[in-house]
């Protein structure tokens, strides 16, 4: 019983020194930052204003190394996300809201059912939009090596946007990768996309007039089209070569005409009424799950309006998700 307490003492005392050497070197990381920011043009005063709060949060890293999108396979993590409840509470979401919803829908030619899928899957239509502190977020990640120069970008177009006083500084909480409000958009996301649209001279995407029509304006702006698909899950034959299998969301390689596919595809029928020269690919998204595997189920083919969701978040499952709960709300409006 000793040596297990002392075991468990020895480890504490190791990991408290760890993460004192990890302060200390966050602290260095904040001066080097401050020049960096400095030379963008961002005020003294409100870099000061920052950094002094930052701090260097352990379990943001944690989060980065163990995303769902990376261990959860297909069936888990779609159903998870587009459950009946789910369903049911869009639909009292767009009930409650439905006037603002049909006007930006009509103004940004976005379909209804693909914004509410969007901010249920985000955020649960804004009833959990994250409790973290974006900037200290941001600044781990920045400080951290894996993705250090995207967060370091991310940090400063942040204090930017907050020097040219155009969101609030006291209300940056959110998810621990600094995604902001009830779209979850990342700083670079805000400042090229964001609307006031309830025009008080300032962008709030925590309030629904605001968040609804910039998370329209983003998806218009990415080329969103609503007469074209998404996906259709389809039945792979093994004559289809390796090559054609897209199992990371980075890029999808050799796309093809629907037609060149066809003959790969056992279930062809359910797409017959596709126009045949659209460029597709297929994803089979479980095979980066199960290490080894050369699995060809689940597949799909997926269209350009799903790579306009992996612009949004880089995950196939992501995609898969928010196209699911679209569909699934639309046949119950």
């Amino acid at each position: 019983m000793k040596k297990i307490s002392i075991f468990f003492l020895i480890l504490f005392i190791f990991s408290t020194n760890l993460l004192a050497d990890e302060n200390i070197d966050f602290e260095n990381w904040k001066i080097k930052f401050k020049s960096r920011a400095l030379s963008t043009g961002i005020s003294e005063i409100t870099i000061d204003k920052v950094l002094v709060n930052l701090k260097f949060l352990p379990n943001v890293i944690k989060y980065d190394r163990y995303q769902p999108e990376f261990y959860e396979d297909t069936k888990t993590y779609v159903s998870k996300r587009t459950s009946s409840k789910k369903v049911k509470k869009g639909i009292n979401f767009y009930n409650d809201n439905n006037q603002l919803i049909n006007f930006i829908e009509n103004k940004y030619e976005i379909e209804k059912e693909l914004l509410l899928a969007l901010m249920g899957i985000e955020t649960n239509y804004g009833t959990y939009v994250g409790k973290m502190d974006i900037l200290s977020s941001l600044a781990t990640l920045s400080y951290d090596k894996r993705r250090s120069e995207f967060f370091t970008k991310e940090l400063l177009i942040l204090l930017k946007l907050i020097d040219l006083n155009q969101i609030d500084y006291e209300t940056l909480y959110g998810s621990w990768a600094g995604a902001f409000g009830f779209f979850q958009f990342m700083p670079s996301t805000i400042k090229n996309h964001a609307i006031d649209f309830n025009q008080d001279n300032y962008i709030d995407l925590k309030n629904t007039e605001d968040a609804y029509a910039s998370a329209a304006n983003y998806l218009n702006n990415m080329g969103w089209n609503k007469n074209l698909p998404c996906f259709y899950k389809i039945e792979l034959n093994d004559k289809i070569q390796k090559k054609y299998l897209n199992v990371s969301a980075k890029k999808l390689n050799n796309k093809k005409s629907l037609k060149y596919f066809k003959k790969y595809i056992n279930d062809s029928k359910k797409i017959e009424s596709i126009d045949d020269n659209l460029k597709v690919a297929i994803i089979t998204p479980d095979k980066d799950i199960i290490p080894g595997s050369d699995t060809l189920t689940p597949a799909y083919i997926v269209f350009d309006n799903y790579e306009i969701i992996l612009k949004w978040n880089r995950s196939l499952r992501f995609g898969l998700a928010v196209c699911t709960l679209k569909d699934k709300i639309k046949n119950e409006l």
